[in-house]
């Protein structure tokens, strides 16, 4: 089997962790690659937002092929499979951004909420009709262009932050629960509570006898709509939270790590390379 190539962040304003690219020079951005084959699948470890303002193409997210016409949003997460396609009959603008820029100037409660960032099989990548495309591609260009760079980045992440909250509303009040509705409260109530007592445990167990349930059934909850254990998304918020602490604040790691539950600075270094394979303070 061919093995899928892992793109890392690279564009013109690479330093800015964020950059605004017009499709039509997108396209041709792709005829110059050299190191992966864009129409074939590859991850991306930055997230992707395409937003159409005319005409019809395609795009394949996760080998499944999704329309594109004007008022469309697709949204493409770190560590999703994409491929472009030869359909590209359409204009608009292509948003990315790296990890770091997202737990820099986003809020918490954002971050959580939106759920295409972490929990993607949450919704479908594609919002149709979309009607604020145009006033928040207006505004966002703006900003973008901008000569001042005083509070640029914050005020770019504040207009993209609003557009994607706005976009998970409209997603979740068209289908809001396309899988059980009971479940999805369910898991609704393990994310807040994982958001409440991440600090105090990481224990399954615990939040099971939270939600009065075994913890085989909150298992096949979280996996109905993560594809990942119960364990697995606790410990991925936990990592989330120490990434955000660590870019967002100057304490120290010790202090980082009694935040957030750890008592011994060792059992907190060994979790985080654990996970991303480097240490908090490499990553800090």
């Amino acid at each position: 089997m061919e093995k899928i190539p892992n793109i890392p962040f690279k564009t013109q304003k690479a330093q800015m962790g964020i950059e605004l690219i017009p499709l039509n020079d997108l396209i041709q951005r792709l005829k110059n690659t050299t190191d992966h084959n864009p129409y074939k699948p590859h991850k991306i470890n930055f997230f992707m937002l395409y937003v159409i303002t005319n005409g019809n193409g395609t795009h394949q997210v996760d080998l499944n092929k999704y329309e594109l016409k004007r008022g469309s949003v697709l949204k493409i997460a770190k560590g999703q499979i994409h491929a472009f396609t030869e359909d590209q009959d359409y204009n608009g603008y292509c948003i990315v951004l790296t990890e770091d820029f997202l737990l820099r100037y986003f809020s918490a409660s954002s971050i959580y909420a939106i759920s295409h960032f972490y929990n993607y099989h949450i919704s479908p990548p594609l919002v149709k009709d979309v009607p604020i495309n145009d006033f928040f591609i207006e505004h966002f260009t703006k900003e973008f262009n901008q000569g001042n760079n005083y509070l640029k980045l914050d005020i770019l992440a504040k207009i993209l932050e609003i557009f994607l909250l706005r976009l998970e509303r409209s997603v979740h009040s068209k289908t809001p629960l396309e899988a059980n509705k009971k479940q999805f409260i369910l898991f609704s109530e393990f994310k807040d509570l994982v958001d409440q007592e991440y600090a105090k445990t990481r224990n399954v167990k615990d939040y099971a006898k939270l939600l009065s349930i075994s913890t085989k059934h909150l298992n096949t909850i979280v996996k109905e709509f993560t594809k990942n254990t119960a364990k697995s998304f606790i410990d991925q918020y936990v990592i989330l939270e120490i990434k955000r602490t660590l870019l967002s604040s100057d304490i120290s790691l010790k202090e980082v790590a009694f935040k957030v539950g750890f008592d011994e600075i060792t059992n907190f270094t060994k979790f985080f390379k654990k996970h991303t394979g480097i240490t908090p303070k490499d990553y800090k």
